[in-house]
């Protein structure tokens, strides 16, 4: 088993983060994540918030053969009791979870532990909290997240100069949009719908990579 150093040397690595439920845009999750993490997927994220622990282990399995076969990391959204069964690298909790101290608890002591963070406040909180790396926004409006206002861009600047952990900018970001959060300091993103909605899963994953590359040249 990968150590607490190792996963975090991993993620300092990152660029490109996934998240999707076990059928991302109706389709078998292997048909869409395989062809991602193909195209420079770093980072995958199940979240099945209501899927029964059966059911959700039962991806989780895909999931973590597939991010082995590719060298990417996998999380598990708000389950971190399950972490282990699940042979995840830990966990991510929002700001209505349970803590980043009891995430850890239940996950293991090697387990990462990642917090999404929507204000300065939080973002400063997520570090004395402990956890491992932040998920910045949302960005935009966004279905995935209903009712939760968009941060825009400020709140990733301001994570840009303060932020001494990985963070990753998220919400309605696609590659057609990427430049304004990178130019705004992002270096890291977070997306759903446009890899899990492409047609083409492992295009629109390179595509996304290929901005990221470029502004870090830039």
């Amino acid at each position: 088993m990968p150590s607490l150093a190792d996963r975090r040397a991993r993620l300092a690595g990152a660029r490109l983060y996934l998240i999707s439920d076990s059928a991302p845009g109706g389709r078998p999750l292997a048909d869409v994540l395989g062809p991602a993490l193909a195209g420079g997927v770093d980072v995958f994220q199940l979240r099945a918030k209501d899927a029964p622990d059966e059911e959700l282990l039962e991806a989780a399995r895909v999931a973590r053969a597939l991010c082995d076969t590719h060298g990417a990391l996998f999380f598990l959204n708000d389950r971190p009791e399950l972490v282990g069964s699940a042979a995840a690298d830990g966990a991510h909790v929002g700001q209505d979870d349970v803590s980043i101290a009891r995430a850890r608890e239940l996950a293991g002591a090697e387990a990462l532990i990642g917090r999404s963070t929507h204000s300065p406040e939080q973002v400063d909180g997520a570090h004395v909290d402990g956890a491992d790396y932040l998920g910045v926004g949302p960005v935009h409006a966004t279905p995935t997240k209903p009712g939760r206002t968009p941060v825009g861009l400020d709140l990733v600047a301001y994570a840009a100069g303060a932020a001494t952990l990985p963070w990753f900018a998220i919400g309605g970001l696609d590659a057609g949009g990427v430049d304004a959060v990178l130019a705004a300091g992002a270096t890291r993103i977070a997306v759903v719908r446009a890899i899990t909605q492409a047609p083409d899963p492992g295009a629109a994953a390179a595509a996304l990579c290929g901005a990221l590359s470029e502004a870090a040249r830039g």
